[in-house]
């Protein structure tokens, strides 16, 4: 399960739970991006989320 690098946002579980109360396990997953990323002057890839990307808390290469 991939994990945010910056927030450490990752996948959260729970029950679906339908009209007629069904329960059934979800897994919700946030929309993770390898982005090539400048750290300390290198250039490096990282998982980022993609509310992080439009946030601007990281500058891409």
């Amino acid at each position: 399960m991939a994990t945010c690098e910056v927030c450490g946002k990752k996948p959260v579980f729970g029950n679906k739970i339908s009209h007629s109360h069904r329960v059934t396990r979800k897994m919700w997953r946030p929309n993770i991006q390898k982005v090539r990323v400048r750290l300390n002057g290198h250039s490096v890839k990282m998982n980022i989320c993609t509310s992080c990307l439009k946030a601007g808390k990281i500058k891409k290469a």
